[in-house]
């Protein structure tokens, strides 16, 4: 464990790699205005503040100062992206807002081909002490270890003693990203980082979330310890008659969420297989969880800039399987969620 300091540091030295004279923006919430404003230090030690040239900007805002939560997407802050050298989002999710306000953020990062961006969506002092203080040459060196295991995959199995038992298929159409923490020009990645994914060609089978969920569902249900949410998965969709949890608020705003927000977001749109090896045990938060080794789906969008896949979704939620044993083509790769890569 480190400190709020240490884990801004690598943020902001290592992994965004922030430069002298680049322009930068830091978009928080009042939750995390705390983090954000740290955020902003950092880089303007950097990057100073009132130079005379365009440059050297580092632009700061506040989500709550555009209006009561979910917000749209301003215009002010799409204009600031489209100028940005690196940038970076630390705050929390808003029932909503992954539609009004996230999806949109995202398009506009992706449309800047020199912006280095770290979304930091549900980003909390202990993680910016937990995983943003990991070490990232072991993390990059534990992900392009399996991604030379997964990245010309036909099949991949993944079972729990919890009752996980799915088949994947995947398409050499369908790009594997490997999410390290390194952040290029024209790329955004989630910190703190440490997975390896793509959009699954199909998905059959029985799967089992007991970790947490994404989008808004973990900060408001938190561990799915005690209420795991089961479900099957035919031709690459969730069945709606087969979910089952026994919290009923969470079974019932799970399945709106699948089936009642467009044509895909009940589609499995993301497999990805978690390789921060720093991360000792899970703290039902989304944004680091999804890295702890083991595996985790996502129902809707496929984030087809990234994958190349030829479909999308206004939705997305993963959902996060505990200690997982993976068979790649045959192959273990994981023996329940420890890797067996050497």
């Amino acid at each position: 464990m480190g400190t709020i300091e240490q884990g801004v540091k690598q943020a902001v030295e290592n992994c965004l790699k922030v430069k002298a004279g680049e322009r930068a923006l830091v978009i928080t919430d009042t939750q995390t205005i705390e983090i954000g404003s740290a955020l902003k230090a950092a880089i303007e030690k950097i990057v100073p503040q009132g130079m005379t040239k365009p440059t050297g900007e580092v632009q700061f805002f506040v989500m709550e100062d555009f209006g009561q939560r979910p917000i749209d997407f301003p215009q002010a802050i799409q204009n600031a992206i489209k100028l940005a050298d690196v940038s970076v989002y630390a705050a929390q999710g808003a029932k909503g807002e992954l539609q009004t306000f996230r999806m949109p953020m995202l398009k506009a990062i992706e449309a800047n081909a020199r912006l280095r961006h770290a979304h930091m969506i549900g980003i909390t002092p202990q993680i910016m002490k937990d995983g943003m203080c990991g070490d990232y040459k072991e993390i990059q060196r534990i992900s392009r270890l399996v991604y030379e295991k997964v990245k010309n995959a036909g099949t991949i199995e993944v079972a729990t003693e919890k009752g996980t038992d799915l088949t994947a298929q995947f398409s050499p159409r369908l790009r594997w990203i490997v999410s390290d923490g390194d952040i290029k020009p024209g790329h955004w990645m989630n910190l703190p980082d440490g997975e390896v994914f793509t959009s699954p060609a199909n998905v059959n089978g029985t799967i089992v979330i007991d970790g947490c969920l994404g989008d808004f569902f973990a900060e408001k249900y938190a561990s799915l310890e005690d209420t795991p949410v089961l479900m099957e998965i035919e031709n690459g969709r969730a069945v709606r008659e087969s979910i089952r949890c026994d919290n009923e608020r969470l079974l019932e705003e799970l399945s709106e969420y699948l089936f009642e927000n467009d044509a895909n977001s009940s589609r499995v749109g993301e497999f990805a297989i978690g390789t921060n090896t720093g991360l000792r045990e899970l703290i039902y938060n989304l944004l680091q969880d999804e890295k702890f080794p083991g595996v985790h789906i996502a129902f809707g969008s496929p984030i087809p800039a990234k994958t190349g896949a030829k479909w999308d979704s206004k939705a997305h939620v993963d959902g996060v399987i505990k200690y997982p044993t993976i068979i790649v083509d045959g192959e273990l790769i994981m023996d329940k969620g420890r890797f067996r890569l050497e």
